[in-house]
């Protein structure tokens, strides 16, 4: 009891500014948030301060055993088609069953099929986590596989461009994102620290990491491959309506589909490690039990967060986006970088990654330095996204000098830096950015241009959001260079003034 309390309150910490943020706004003489509103944002509130502090818990005692474990026991088998094929249908399942891409795809159930939408996106997840798994194995780069796919990528997006489908490119980075959802990133996380623990090389620190940035790459092509062929004449049309009166009855009905959803999503994970569990884990039943009583905590965080983010956040963050469109764009944009470094603090997963890349680098990596380089990140992210809104012009202008600057970096920083920040750009892209961000981001879009230039310019703040710590997370990469160099010389001179003193001495 006194773990789920301690992460309770990190929660409270963690929501809280976002939080006071919205009442903020709602005190402002321009805004009209009337009481129901209010109310039901401040019950979406409890429930994710209380479903972040349930998850986290979870995922501490459930979901990262678990994928270690099965990633471990798969390892020691010695039979790498067995890995790839249990790893490519649980890439699959996990991401069909993935809430965030759930949200994504009723909110453009208008341009089209939502369950297309899912079954391309997770096949493109399944397909990279087998390319992911073959990268561990024979100990390949990361860097290198990254802009082998990312030029193919930047390929896919020209003949987009060229059939006259540019519309739907902002949609297709916006997969990419969040498909790493909080159900996804820590399992897939964990799979590649129970993989690279069995091989134990040199390198297992790297390896640890890199999962979720190329399977975040998988959806994006897939989806691009789907944009080429689809139909040119597209139109979306705004799915948020007004909060309704009977918040009880609009939350409830929520959280009813959504623990559908969960259950489904969390029900393939317990199934498939079962299985593991029965052919070659054999856990002892102590350990068994510990896990299950976490998957009922990672159950009830994901059920109470979604429910709050669905039914309290998305309306207020479009009815936000609408009534700050009148401000001054420069004051707009500046509130586009609070919110987003606010954001940060309150996605679920980013304290999974937080916490993984302390322990797996042995504090190299802290978490108060990941914090601060993802606040930064996002932040800017999304006060770029406000500017194109406001500006109208293509996400191709941020996404390919953004990349380039991300692959560059690369080939200059350690290879750990690399795959944490690649991987950070997956998970930053969370529930909130998706609930909460892009809802405020297509308020704004309505608003200053049209509900017709919402799938061009609405979307792809999801992209931006998951791309900005690929470059902040290698900078600080660069500043752990620069530092060992400067103490390296420092200590040089040291020395030398040391030796010169021994030397005046004996004189």
């Amino acid at each position: 009891m006194k773990e789920l309390w301690s992460k309770i309150r990190e929660a409270l910490v963690s929501a809280l500014p976002i939080t006071l943020i919205v009442y903020l706004f709602s005190l402002l003489p321009n805004f009209s948030f009337n009481s129901a509103e209010l109310i039901s944002f401040t019950v979406g509130a409890v429930l994710l301060i209380l479903g972040i502090g349930f998850f986290n818990l979870g995922a501490d005692i459930a979901m990262t055993p678990m994928g270690v474990h099965v990633g471990a026991g798969l390892s020691r088998q010695k039979t790498i088609s067995l890995l790839l094929a249990v790893c490519f249908v649980l890439g699959m399942l996990i991401t069909i069953a993935e809430p965030d891409l759930q949200v994504l795809a009723n909110q453009v159930s208008s341009v089209m099929n939502g369950k297309l939408l899912i079954y391309t996106v997770g096949l493109g997840v399944g397909t990279f986590l087998i390319i992911a798994i073959l990268r561990i194995v024979f100990k390949r780069r990361l860097s290198n596989i990254l802009m082998l796919f990312y030029m193919l990528l930047f390929a896919l997006a020209l003949m987009l461009c060229v059939n006259e489908n540019i519309d739907l490119l902002p949609l297709a980075f916006d997969s990419g994102g969040v498909t790493t959802g909080p159900i996804t990133v820590p399992f897939i996380m964990a799979l590649g620290v129970g993989i690279s623990s069995v091989l134990g090389d040199r390198k297992s620190q790297e390896n640890s990491f890199g999962l979720v940035a190329l399977c975040s790459i998988g959806p994006i092509l897939a989806v691009l491959v789907l944009g080429i062929f689809a139909d040119n004449n597209l139109s979306y049309t705004v799915s948020y309506g007004s909060i309704s009166e009977n918040i009880i009855g609009a939350y409830l009905e929520n959280a009813g589909h959504v623990a559908k959803e969960v259950a489904i999503a969390l029900g393939l994970i317990v199934i498939f490690f079962l299985l593991c569990q029965i052919f070659f884990l054999k856990l002892p039943k102590r350990q068994l039990l510990r896990i299950g009583v976490g998957v009922v905590f990672t159950y009830l965080g994901l059920v109470m967060f979604l429910t709050g983010v669905n039914v309290g956040y998305m309306p207020i963050g479009y009815k936000i986006g609408t009534q700050l469109s009148s401000l001054h764009p420069a004051l707009l944009t500046v509130i586009g970088l609070v919110m987003g470094i606010l954001v940060v603090m309150a996605e679920p997963a980013i304290h999974v990654l937080n916490a993984q890349v302390e322990e797996v680098t042995g504090g190299y990596v802290t978490k108060k330095s990941m914090t601060i380089g993802l606040c930064i990140g996002v932040g800017a992210a999304i006060a770029l996204s406000v500017i194109r809104i406001i500006f109208d012009f293509s996400l191709v202008y941020y996404i390919i000098p953004g990349y380039f600057i991300s692959l560059a970096l690369s080939l200059f920083v350690p290879p750990v830096y690399t795959a944490i920040a690649f991987d950070s750009g997956g998970v930053a892209s969370g529930p909130m950015t998706s609930g909460f961000i892009l809802p405020f981001a297509i308020g704004v879009c309505v608003s200053l241009q049209s509900e017709a230039a919402v799938l061009r310019d609405g979307f792809g703040i999801v992209a931006l959001v998951a791309m900005a710590p690929l470059i902040t997370i290698q900078l600080l990469g660069f500043k752990a260079i620069v530092s060992n160099k400067v103490k390296e010389k420092r200590a040089m001179k040291r020395i030398l003034q040391a030796d010169d003193e021994q030397i005046i001495n004996f004189m």
